[in-house]
């Protein structure tokens, strides 16, 4: 607010590990302050690298600065990639059981498997740039279920139940379901749930604490909606993540709700995975019912129960 009155400034541009509070950013948002405000993706140390190359090129190397209305950093995929080739070679070599399927069928059966209430380890394209998964290397879920939050952290996480996940949604829906109109691909803005889908809590609800309480369905989406009805929002785009986007039009069209659970591809203590290797491991030391690796659809039920792998004790918990 101090900086809005004293430099009368019409843009907002955050960084730093202070800027990954979503909770802060959303209310700057909702305050007006700004006419936009814009987070980097990877809000934290690493991410100052691409402040000191760009202040070097601007600043020392006297470079013109153009302004690219499209997102730059290409909806914060940046990262490695690995082909079909790649994927099914590493799965053959794991004497994994994998279907190979065309990009439609993918799409169809990940949805439907999805509107029956499994979990999906998703590994796709290039890698996120930054500390949150953006629907390449992530952990996907139904969230109009009321189990699907204590599930993924008890049984896929393995952290405590009260963990709250992120809805991933498709932009042009946003403002059907969030009061909000600020594209957010990098899910660094919280804010609420519209109040038409929102389960109003009883005069006994509101006596109850702590996990008791927050068990409490609150909305159509229990999943991703915290208690006190927000939730931190990725808004997905066609032009940076076709693939993700083709995935959540098809869950919507079987479900008619156009937000998948998106969490990061890993356990507690644990990086993101980053190959198909990793992947795999992750898969088979939790309880994800499916994991698709590019066009390779992989059922939990046809592996072969010795190749399960508790790998949790290389992690230290936080």
């Amino acid at each position: 607010k101090s900086l809005s009155e004293e430099y009368k400034i019409e843009n907002l541009c955050l960084a730093g590990g202070v800027a990954l509070n979503c909770v802060s950013n959303g209310k700057i948002l909702k305050k007006n302050l700004f006419k936009d405000v814009w987070v980097q993706p990877a809000a934290g140390d690493a991410g100052g690298s691409i402040g000191s190359a760009l202040a070097y090129w601007h600043q020392e190397l006297k470079k013109e600065r153009i302004v690219n209305s499209n997102d730059s950093m290409k909806g914060s995929y940046l990262g490695s990639e690995y082909t079909e080739s790649e994927i099914k070679k590493q799965l053959i070599k794991l004497n994994a059981n994998f279907l190979e399927c065309s990009y439609e069928e993918i799409i169809f059966k990940t949805a439907k498997v999805l509107s029956e209430n499994k979990s999906v380890g998703w590994f796709q394209g290039k890698m996120e740039y930054g500390p949150r998964s953006l629907g390449n290397r992530a952990i996907i879920a139904d969230p109009r279920s009321s189990d699907t939050q204590k599930d993924l952290n008890l049984k896929i996480k393995f952290r405590e139940s009260f963990r709250p996940f992120a809805p991933a949604i498709l932009y042009e829906n946003l403002n059907e379901w969030f009061n909000m109109n600020k594209k957010s691909p990098y899910m660094l803005f919280v804010c609420d749930i519209l109040d038409k889908l929102k389960i109003p809590e009883t005069e006994e609800e509101k006596k109850l604490f702590g996990i008791n309480r927050l068990n409490k369905k609150r909305s159509r989406i229990p999943a991703v909606t915290h208690v006190d009805y927000s939730a931190r929002i990725q808004t997905v785009h066609k032009d940076t993540n076709p693939k993700f986007h083709h995935l959540l039009s098809e869950f919507n069209k079987l479900t008619n709700c156009p937000i998948l659970v998106n969490t990061s591809f890993n356990i507690r203590g644990e990086p993101i995975v980053e190959s198909p290797l990793d992947a795999y491991n992750c898969f088979m030391g939790t309880n994800l019912d499916y994991l698709v690796l590019g066009n390779c659809f992989l059922s939990k039920n046809e592996q072969k129960s010795s190749l399960n792998n508790d790998y949790r004790k290389s992690f230290e918990l936080d």
